[in-house]
């Protein structure tokens, strides 16, 4: 995450990151991850009031950011920004359901899970920081790169939409997943969990453990992630830091809010027919802006506009998912979506 400093610094993309600024935030974010750390230290089981705790706390600090960047930089910066944020937070969420997809195929204890999930955030973020930088500069150097990233969005929507039509699911099958099986292929591996530890030795070499598995499967999911959150939120600023900010932001309360909302993801049935709409909708917003710079008569889509159409897609959503699902036991079949 260090090497976006010299890239805020130096680049000619607007942006009111700082290096102060984005040497705070930094700080900021780690000090948050080993406090993280420090309270999953002890595998213990998340009660709902823990979880809904650390989950105001991580809803709130976000917000009082937005507040202040608001006040600071003006209105601009901070609808993009609560606009970004919205936008990761809603992708998030089809992080967590992946995660408890994961976690059940791999019998993972429940006084394991928030550490197998921290794990994950930690992986994320460091990936958001990669691909951030990548973005920035390919926007400083490629003329088309606004169109590259509609193009990265719209495809990845029509895939969300086509899986949700088709109802297309398979089960898990850990055997056969490529991270599982290199990893097998370069140690052994034991049956049994020992707690967050990753090898312990058998006999006279070291094996690794299914804690180490499920970790190495969490954090591959997150490439797939990160390769259109980064885009979305583009599309919505062009400031890196602003993107940095609402990704980390969007991260860091994913430990609490999975077990808050561990029992409802699987009721949110047509939340993939959201992300499709909202994906497709940015990726539109993305062309729009491309050819905007080379045919002046192009419309943009303002901000304040998507901010509207993003909140009015998940309220949809989230209102027909749950009447869909009334009555209905909360579905914890060991299955996962083609998407990762």
């Amino acid at each position: 995450m260090t090497e976006l400093l010299p890239l805020a610094a130096a680049s000619s993309l607007s942006s009111v990151g700082t290096p102060t600024l984005w040497a705070v935030t930094i700080v900021g974010v780690l000090v948050l991850l080993v406090l993280d750390f420090l309270v999953t230290r002890r595998p213990h089981e998340v009660s709902m009031r823990e979880a809904v705790g650390w989950s105001a706390f991580y809803i709130a600090l976000p917000l009082a950011f937005g507040g202040w960047v608001w006040a600071r930089y003006g209105s601009q910066q901070g609808v993009e920004y609560l606009t970004g944020y919205l936008v990761e937070k809603s992708l998030s969420v089809d992080n967590l359901f992946v995660f408890m997809l994961l976690l059940a195929a791999f019998a993972v204890p429940s006084v394991l899970a928030q550490r197998v999930l921290l794990y994950g955030i930690a992986g994320a973020l460091v990936l958001r920081g990669v691909f951030i930088a990548l973005g920035a500069a390919a926007l400083q150097t490629l003329d088309f790169a606004f169109l590259i990233f509609a193009l990265i969005l719209l495809a990845t929507a029509a895939k969300l939409l086509r899986d949700a039509l088709s109802g297309h699911q398979q089960e898990v099958d850990i055997n056969k997943m490529r991270s599982v099986r290199l990893l097998r292929k370069i140690m052994p591996v034991v049956d049994e969990y020992h707690g967050t530890k990753m090898t312990v030795r058998q006999g006279a070499k070291r094996a690794l453990t299914p804690f180490a598995l499920v970790v190495v499967a969490v954090l591959a999911t997150d490439i797939v992630f990160a390769v259109d959150s980064v885009p979305a939120v583009y599309g919505i600023t062009e400031d890196p830091y602003l993107v940095f900010a609402t990704n980390a932001f969007a991260l860091l309360g994913l430990r609490a809010l999975y077990f808050v909302l561990h029992a409802a993801l699987s009721r949110l049935v047509h939340l993939s027919y959201g992300l499709a709409i909202i994906l497709a909708f940015i990726g539109l917003k993305l062309g729009l802006h491309w050819a905007h710079g080379i045919w002046d008569g192009v419309p943009e889509i303002p901000t304040l506009a998507s901010l509207g159409v993003i909140i009015g897609v998940l309220v949809v959503v989230t209102i027909t998912s749950l009447r869909a699902t009334r009555g209905q036991q909360p579905d914890r079949r060991e299955v996962v979506s083609e998407r990762h």
